[in-house]
C-alpha cells in the first residue's frame, strides 16, 4: 500500500517563493504543494511550525576519496556529514579514489563500493585525462553510458599521479566527443604557465619566501592562472558549443570573460565555493594549513566581487569542494603551506556558511536555495528529481531554524577528519532534520540507518 504523509510549515521555500504550505508526499515523491490549511486527519503529518521547510541542498563538488583513500574520507562519513548539513544529494568527483573514475570499470567499482552505505543520494562524475582524451575517446562515451553525470578535468597538476592534467588539445577533443550528449564538461581552471612563472620568480628570491606564510602560498597561485584559463575555455566553448563549467572559481578577474560568454550566448558557466565567500586572505594565520586550497582564498575585495557576481547571475551556484585529508598530509605540525595538501573540509557547514554571509548582506533565503539547490541540480542534469519543493520531485526536505546560530566544534563534526577552518566559527542556520524521499536521513537526537541511492543520468 502506498505510503502517504504531509509536511507542514508556515515557511516553505518553493520555486515561486516562501509561503505557508502543506507538502503532500506519496512513496517518496511530492504529489502536490497546497495551502497550509489543506490537511486531512488520518494522513501522517509532520508539522514543523515556524521552522523553514526547504529543499535538500544539492552539492555537486565533493571529494569522498573511496575506494583507496578512506583514511581521508569515505562514503559513510561524508554522506552522514552531508545529511547533518542539510545536503540530500552529493556528486562525487572522479579523482582521489583508487581507481579514479576515468573508465567504465572505475565507475562501477566506485558504485559497488558505496552501495548501501550512504545517508544521502550520490551521483558520480567521470574524469577526463590524457589516457581517454587522446586517441580513442570512446572511453568517455562508455563512462557516460554507464551512468556518469558528466566529466571533470584539470588544466594544472591535480596533486595525484593517477589523475594527470590535460592540455587545450585534450579539452578540444573531449568537447567534440561530448557535443550533443547533454553532458557538462567541468574544468579546474588554472593554467600551468602563470603558476610556473610565479614559482620561478619566488625561487630566485633571497632569502627564500617563508613557506609557513599564507602570503607565500597566495603568491604561488596568481589570479592570472585562473583568468587565462577561463579565457581559454571561453574560446574552446565558443568554437565547439559543448557546455563547459568552471569549478571553484576564486579569481574575480575572470568575471569579465564570464560576462562576455553570457552576453554572447556561449554555454560557459562557473561556480564558486563557500570558503571563497566566507573567509578572506587577510584572516588566514601563518601556519594554518587547514585553510589551504587551490585556487586559494583571496583578499576581501575579491570576495566582495564574487558576492556581487552571484547576485548578478555571473556565477550560477555555490558548492562545497569538500576535499579533506589526514592531519599529516596537512602538515599541521610544521605549518608548511607549500608542502601541505590543498583542500578544505567543509561539507557539513557549506550551507550554513553561505547563509550566514548572505544574511549579513541582506540576501534572502530564496536566493541561497537557488544557488545551492536548484542551480546545482540543473547543472548535474537531475533537476527533474532534485533541488526544489514542487510536484513530481523527490521529497528531499530540510527543517531549518534560519535564525539560530551555532559554534562549529570538533565533537559535532561528522567528517572522518575533524580538521577544518570552520572550527570555532559562529554560523547561522541550524539543520533540525533532513528527509530523503520523505524518510528521515538526519535527526539531531538519534542515528538513522543509511538509505541513499546511486543517481544516474535520466
Amino acid at each position: 500500500m502506498a505510503e502517504e504523509k504531509v509536511f507542514r510549515s508556515t515557511r516553505v521555500v518553493t520555486p515561486a517563493g516562501t509561503r505557508a504550505a502543506t507538502v503532500h508526499v506519496r512513496d517518496g515523491r511530492i504529489t502536490r504543494v497546497s495551502e497550509h490549511a489543506d490537511f486531512h486527519a488520518g494522513v501522517g503529518s509532520i508539522d514543523v511550525g515556524d521552522h523553514v521547510l526547504m529543499p535538500g541542498v544539492v552539492d555537486t563538488h565533493v571529494h569522498i576519496n573511496e575506494p583507496g583513500r578512506t583514511e581521508w574520507e569515505g562514503f559513510e562519513s561524508a554522506t552522514r556529514a552531508a545529511a547533518a548539513g542539510g545536503i540530500t544529494t552529493v556528486v562525487d568527483m572522479p579523482l582521489n579514489s583508487l581507481p579514479p573514475v576515468t573508465t567504465a570499470a572505475g565507475l562501477m567499482t566506485k558504485a559497488e563500493t558505496m552501495d548501501g552505505r550512504c545517508s544521502v543520494d550520490v551521483g558520480l562524475w567521470g574524469g577526463a585525462i590524457p589516457d581517454n582524451t587522446r586517441g580513442d575517446t570512446s572511453v568517455l562515451a562508455d563512462v557516460l553510458g554507464r551512468g556518469a553525470l558528466g566529466f571533470k578535468c584539470f588544466l594544472a597538476p591535480s596533486g595525484v599521479d593517477e589523475f594527470p592534467c590535460v592540455d587545450a588539445d585534450d579539452v578540444r577533443r573531449a568537447l567534440i566527443r561530448l557535443h550533443g550528449t547533454g553532458a557538462v564538461f567541468m574544468v579546474h581552471a588554472e593554467l600551468p604557465g602563470p603558476l610556473d612563472a610565479a614559482a620561478r620568480a619566488m625561487s630566485e628570491e633571497s632569502p627564500p619566501p617563508d613557506s609557513r606564510a599564507y602570503s607565500t602560498w597566495l603568491r604561488s597561485r596568481p589570479p592570472a592562472a585562473e583568468d587565462e584559463a577561463v579565457a581559454l575555455l571561453y574560446r574552446l566553448c565558443k568554437e565547439i558549443g559543448t557546455p563547459v563549467h568552471v569549478v571553484h572559481l576564486s579569481s574575480a578577474g575572470a568575471l569579465e570573460t564570464l560576462a562576455r560568454a553570457r552576453d554572447e550566448g556561449v554555454p560557459l558557466t562557473a561556480e564558486t565555493a563557500p570558503h571563497y565567500l566566507h573567509f578572506t586572505a587577510e584572516q588566514v594565520p601563518d601556519g594554518a594549513t587547514w585553510y589551504k586550497c587551490a585556487p586559494p582564498i583571496r583578499d576581501r575585495g575579491n570576495r566582495d566581487r564574487l558576492w556581487k557576481a552571484l547576485q548578478d547571475g555571473l556565477l550560477s551556484m555555490v558548492v562545497s569542494d569538500h576535499s579533506p585529508c589526514t592531519p599529516d598530509l596537512k602538515r599541521v605540525e610544521s605549518g608548511d603551506f607549500m608542502a601541505a595538501w590543498g583542500g578544505i573540509a567543509g561539507l557539513q557547514f557549506s550551507f550554513s556558511a553561505v547563509w550566514s554571509e548572505a544574511h549579513a548582506r541582506g540576501i534572502g533565503l530564496d536566493r541561497v536555495v537557488e544557488w545551492m539547490c536548484r542551480a546545482p541540480a540543473r547543472h548535474a542534469g537531475i533537476a527533474g528529481r532534485k533541488g526544489a519543493i514542487a510536484e513530481g520531485m523527490d521529497a528531499d526536505l530540510v527543517v531549518l531554524d534560519p535564525d539560530e546560530t551555532f559554534v562549529v566544534s570538533a565533537p559535532f563534526i561528522h567528517h572522518r577528519n575533524k580538521l577544518t577552518p570552520y572550527e570555532g566559527e559562529t554560523l547561522r542556520g541550524v539543520v533540525r532534520q533532513t528527509f530523503l524521499r520523505g524518510a528521515p536521513a538526519f535527526d539531531r537526537t538519534h542515528t538513522i540507518a543509511p538509505s541513499g541511492r546511486w543517481i544516474t543520468r535520466s
